[in-house]
């Protein structure tokens, strides 16, 4: 059995939706409950077996490798358990030259990969309970590339790569097609792909043969769909709550509802809900935030 021990973590993204709060914070490092996004995602990683992470940043950056860099401020709780999780981790960053998607970014990942299997996990967005431990169970089942999916509502599937698939397991696919942020109505499934990947190095030269397509850009959905072609590519449909920390709304809307979640924070945030009208505030959630499924 491979023991997966690599992830790659991309997080160059300029977070124009962000705007002025990202003018000098990385998005990654914006807040979700008392942690920023970020750490959830390496949280993620390690919980799932990882011990080396490269964190691919960019321009204004710094503030993520400081972050995880070692404090000795020790009398703070949050501060000694993330302490903690680096001490469990070698992490080690490369600036990508220019924000040129994810494609890109992956480039400066091979030579880390050193010709083995590892984890891709986008830098904004996060799963509870994680996605990972079924991900790298499906890659020793099948010996393939495996990609987390989960269902989205029609009107958002033109934000995100979009699979076709058929059952191939219990909450499993073999992906026949992918499409790169899809007319909803033309889409092939209302399967998205999630931001989680398990890859094999027959990424990397797939990525070398794949030609831009609109924008001049280059999609790993794109490279992915020459795997699929070959019958080496498998879903995983992610039965967690996806943290999908894109725009605006979406992230307030996890800050509330991972501030229910805390024992430190709920009573606060409950309260705060119920005087302004909103219950207990699932309704609110459940209403008014299709990114966060």
């Amino acid at each position: 059995m491979t023991r997966i021990t690599r992830a790659v973590i991309p997080a160059a993204g300029l977070g124009t939706r962000f705007l002025p709060m990202t003018r000098s914070m990385p998005k990654e490092m914006l807040p979700v409950g008392r942690k920023p996004v970020i750490q959830y995602v390496v949280e993620m990683a390690v919980d799932a077996g990882i011990t080396e992470c490269l964190i691919i940043t960019g321009r204004g950056k710094r503030a993520v490798e400081d972050y995880f860099d070692r404090s000795d401020i020790a009398e703070n709780e949050e501060n000694a358990r993330l302490d903690a999780l680096i001490d469990r981790l070698d992490i080690y960053f490369v600036r990508q030259k220019s924000p040129r998607g994810l494609w890109d970014a992956l480039r400066y990942a091979e030579p880390f990969a050193s010709g083995e299997p590892f984890v891709v996990l986008l830098g904004d967005t996060f799963t509870r309970p994680s996605c990972l431990p079924p991900l790298i169970e499906a890659y020793q089942r099948h010996r393939v590339s495996a990609i987390a999916v989960q269902p989205v509502p029609e009107e958002l599937l033109d934000r995100y790569g979009v699979v076709e698939a058929t059952p191939c397991g219990r909450g499993e696919l073999r992906i026949t097609d992918l499409v790169e942020k899809p007319d909803p109505r033309k889409a092939p499934s209302n399967l998205a792909v999630l931001g989680a990947y398990l890859l094999t190095p027959s990424i990397f030269p797939a990525l070398a043969r794949t030609r831009p397509g609109r924008n001049g850009e280059i999609q790993l959905t794109d490279a992915l769909r020459e795997a699929a072609e070959a019958g080496r590519l498998v879903g995983v449909v992610a039965s967690g709550r996806r943290y999908d920390i894109g725009e605006p709304m979406s992230w307030l809307l996890a800050n509330i509802e991972l501030g229910l979640a805390d024992p430190k924070t709920r009573e606060a945030v409950q309260g705060l809900l119920e005087e302004l009208g909103a219950g207990k505030g699932g309704a609110l959630l459940q209403d008014r935030s299709p990114l966060i499924r």
